[in-house]
């Protein structure tokens, strides 16, 4: 069970660092999970997460605030609507109905992501 939650982890922080440049894949879910798995089976693992540079915020601001700050939203957000918005006007400009998709898509995931609490520093 130990390698299995050790893999489980390795996969979904993958994931998450794919997040990153995906807007479409969550970061901050997959970096959860990994600290889940990493907590139970690996604490070296865990610890490297908590203490990572750039992902390690992630995941404290979640556990300790269950917030987001305002400028990971707003990027976040605007990351979304950039790419989907370039997507349904000139990917997919033929098809409506991949078009509306698309854009409720979108609008889940803004939805989602402003409905955590925004970080006070």
């Amino acid at each position: 069970m130990r390698i299995f939650l050790i893999v489980i982890g390795c996969i979904s922080f993958a994931l998450g660092v794919l997040g990153i440049f995906l807007p479409m894949l969550p970061t901050t879910p997959f970096l959860l999970l990994s600290a889940a798995a990493w907590v139970k089976a690996s604490p070296a693992l865990y610890e490297w997460l908590l203490n990572h540079k750039v992902f390690g915020e992630y995941i404290r601001n979640y556990r300790e605030h269950r917030a987001i700050p305002l400028r990971a939203k707003v990027v976040s957000v605007s990351l979304v609507w950039l790419t989907i918005g370039y997507c349904i006007l000139r990917v997919v400009n033929e098809w409506w109905w991949a078009q509306l998709l698309m854009a409720l898509l979108a609008t889940a995931v803004s939805w989602h992501i402003l409905s955590f609490n925004t970080l006070k520093k």
